[in-house]
């Protein structure tokens, strides 16, 4: 819809952008981190002046969970998945595109982690190799879970640990994020470890 094209028209005027569900039940965009106030307000304004977007407001670091007083990693951790669950449904490709990957589920899991306040590396691979290993049996709500094409192969395929044996993904091009069974029989089977980005 409308979030989808304004995304797809900020990302092709060179800017990261997303969409994602609000808990407002609206769709929303996301695009840039700027160093100051200051300079997210000029570049919203260039964008507003050329008719890219139109009503628009600034989100300040500490306006995000992990900057919170009360926040805490149980917290936190909540906050991730809360977020991840509303991406369900969606039909998602991060800045409206298909990546080297096919439909690009490293992008579903920046975004959940960026509305948190928190940043990540861009592609599966990378976050696979900044990430600490956690053991499977120890997974919390939050951390990564990563796949390969073949046992044993490269990382190509990350989502959102959301308890018990679930997770969130982006399975793959035109389908939409969905939850899914860490003991279902491709993910048992093609499962590459866990990342927790909190610890």
């Amino acid at each position: 819809g409308n979030a989808q094209a304004l995304t797809r028209s900020l990302s092709a005027a060179g800017l990261e952008a997303y969409y994602f569900p609000h808990e407002s039940g609206l769709y929303k965009v996301r695009f840039g981190d700027f160093p100051t106030r200051e300079a997210a307000a000029v570049e919203a304004g260039r964008l507003s002046a050329r008719g890219l977007i139109g009503e628009f407001y600034i989100v300040a670091p500490e306006d995000y969970s992990i900057a919170r007083p009360d926040s805490s990693e149980d917290g936190l951790r909540e906050q991730l998945v809360i977020t991840a669950e509303r991406f369900i449904g969606v039909e998602y490709a991060w800045g409206g595109t298909s990546s080297r990957e096919g439909f690009d589920c490293s992008g579903l899991v920046r975004a959940v982690y960026d509305l948190n306040g928190l940043s990540l590396p861009r592609s599966s691979s990378q976050q696979y190799k900044a990430g600490t290993p956690v053991p499977r049996g120890r997974l919390k709500g939050g951390d990564l879970v990563f796949f390969s094409a073949r046992p044993g192969g490269s990382v190509s395929h990350v989502g959102i640990f959301i308890g018990g044996d679930a997770f969130i993904h982006a399975p793959g091009t035109g389908r939409t994020i969905r939850r899914d069974s860490l003991d279902g029989f491709y993910f048992r089977d093609h499962f590459s470890g866990a990342r927790p980005y909190l610890d």
